[in-house]
């Protein structure tokens, strides 16, 4: 049995995933990134072997994605974290016609070829007002748990808009409205609803389809999926583990690779 892993190094968490050549998933694991890259992505790797009760003799290849990836040195191959997220979507979710990749840094609107492959896609502006860290310092500031924010915008009654695109004025707009003596829950929806409204004008850039796969770990946050499919007025779909959808891609590409090497 060959035994392949894709290692994604994010900027706030490193994933690692062990793939089998039947596709199956043996081990992951899940790290936060830390300044030592090669360390942090050696750390992943070994946590998610030893789930799958493997080592790193097992290992045939070893494919690195993320910001972080040309920090791995024990990587046989890097790739765009473009890339892996479409390959993984198309895997999970075969119909996938569009990805909405919420990071930590930014956001990305992916177009599909048939197959997996990119066809187009489009970033955010440089502002964090548009990705997944915003939604991280919104709730430093509400005092409340990253966790809890997805469950309290689903109970927003009337969500509070979020207009700046500025991330420096947007938490100022969060502020005030805190000052106003809104609630946190309509606070809360607000935020998913800006980040769904930047998200939707990046997917119609691209050509938005049905049907939409929502990637990473803003996709983990309840209230953010229903703002975004309310949004964009159709169902999207989200895998189990969404932060893991960019090493499983690396992990695919990797086996792929290691096949065309065989052959």
């Amino acid at each position: 049995m060959k035994y392949v892993a894709g290692i994604d190094v994010g900027s706030r968490i490193v994933k690692a995933l062990v793939l089998d050549e039947t596709r199956q998933v043996m081990g992951k694991a899940r790290v936060r990134t830390k300044p030592n890259f090669p360390k942090i992505a050696r750390e992943a790797l070994d946590a998610a072997l030893k789930e799958a009760g493997l080592d790193d003799g097992h290992l045939n290849y070893v494919a690195a994605t993320g910001f972080g990836r040309y920090s791995v040195p024990f990587r046989d191959t890097q790739i765009t974290d473009i890339t892996c997220a479409a390959k993984a979507a198309a895997f999970l979710f075969p119909n996938t016609r569009c990805v909405l990749d919420i990071g930590f840094q930014s956001t990305r609107a992916i177009k599909l070829r048939d197959g997996g492959k990119v066809k187009e896609f489009r970033t955010n502006d440089k502002c964090a007002a548009g990705a997944g860290g915003f939604v991280e310092r919104a709730a430093r500031y509400l005092e409340i748990d990253l966790e809890e924010i997805g469950d309290l915008s689903l109970r927003a009654t009337a969500p509070q808009s979020i207009s700046s695109v500025c991330a420096v004025l947007a938490e100022t707009e969060i502020i005030n409205h805190v000052s106003a003596g809104q609630t946190i829950e309509n606070i809360a929806g607000g935020i998913h609803l800006s980040l769904a409204t930047r998200s939707l004008a990046l997917l119609k850039r691209v050509g938005l389809e049905e049907e939409v796969t929502f990637i990473a770990g803003v996709a983990k946050q309840a209230g953010m999926v229903k703002a975004l499919e309310e949004t964009i007025g159709t169902r999207v779909n989200v895998s189990q583990e969404p932060e893991f959808v960019g090493a499983l891609g690396a992990s695919l590409l990797a086996l792929q690779r290691l096949e065309r090497i065989a052959a």
